[in-house]
């Protein structure tokens, strides 16, 4: 995926976990335009490990002055957002990916309705500068458990089509309500913890939606695990990956070239096939089906795991 050295010109606290940061191009240039829903990835050079993690971008899609980013700080994750707050400053440099979109609006649909839990919220703030400048209809229902925990607040407008709902002051959000009549021709999109988006899934269905208009997103962290070794059909290599290491990095970390983009299970960019499973693939991923992952024929390296004795790659 191509990058560049962007700058970070600055960082602002929008609760006491998530930051936003900006990037701009060191001479000023102009950078390449997205569409609501993009996101890019972000290298981050930290000690022995090059860490690269997958973030929505939340500037106008319009705006080539530079791109911004919300980062909820995850202290039992990987490292990659403690990383960015602890360690970036206003000043450094960081490669970052051209803008990719695996979250992008149906702009066939009549109505747009979005869905956000937590910093779920972060696709949709591009999607709203977006959609009013296309003059569609919208709502959005954003979710959170408390004030202090929605840092969304700070980057939406007081639209009366932005419904918010803090369930410590007693203000659950009702799916039921929310889907329920909306006008034929609406899609929905929903972003935020698993729990969420299977939940809106399942009262979809109730509701009788078409499987067509119902749009999510989820970025899996790579899990933590017992460590193991893969062997590499073409070359007879075999490569050895960590408890906290994905098979992706373990991979890039031997040079052996894999194709990626959104590393986090979602877009299907890094589907690798397998010659041989003696043991079982620990699937974390939201692109394989039922069948595929039940044949133990393909793995995606970013997220998913194995255990057992023996697995081959087509690599």
């Amino acid at each position: 995926m191509s990058a560049q050295m962007l700058r970070v010109t600055a960082r602002e606290a929008l609760s006491p976990l998530v930051t936003r940061f900006r990037f701009e191009h060191p001479e000023g240039a102009d950078l390449p335009l997205f569409s609501g829903g993009a996101h890019v990835v972000v290298e981050m050079p930290d000690g022995d490990i090059l860490r690269r993690n997958a973030y929505s971008l939340i500037s106008d899609p319009l705006d080539g002055s530079g791109y911004e980013i919300a980062v909820r700080r995850e202290d039992g994750g990987r490292g990659g957002s403690v990383f960015l707050h602890r360690q970036v400053a206003v000043g450094d440099m960081l490669r970052i990916s051209a803008p990719l979109n695996l979250f992008a609006l149906d702009l066939r649909a009549k109505k747009h309705v979005m869905i956000a839990g937590g910093i779920g919220i972060t696709p949709f703030v591009a999607q709203l500068k977006q959609l009013a400048r296309l003059q569609m209809p919208f709502e959005l229902h954003y979710a959170a458990r408390s004030r202090s925990e929605a840092a969304g607040l700070a980057l939406l407008p007081d639209l009366p089509q932005i419904h918010v709902h803090i369930s410590d002051e007693g203000n659950r959000m009702d799916l039921g309500a929310v889907l329920g009549g909306q006008p034929l021709g609406t899609h929905v999109y929903t972003c935020g913890p698993e729990g969420l988006i299977d939940a809106v899934a399942e009262t979809a269905a109730r509701l009788g939606w078409p499987r067509g208009a119902l749009h999510s997103e989820v970025f899996m962290a790579p899990p933590p695990g017992t460590p193991f070794t893969v062997t590499l059909a073409r070359s007879g290599r075999t490569v050895t990956v960590g408890a906290h290491q994905s098979l992706l990095e373990a991979l890039e970390a031997a040079q052996v070239p894999v194709d990626w983009s959104c590393r986090g299970g979602a877009c299907g960019r890094c589907e690798t096939g397998v010659s041989a499973c003696h043991g079982q693939i620990e699937h974390h991923d939201h692109w394989l089906s039922d069948d595929e992952k039940s044949s133990q024929t393909k793995i995606m390296p970013c997220v998913s795991r194995f255990r057992g004795d023996t697995l081959i790659l087509d690599l």
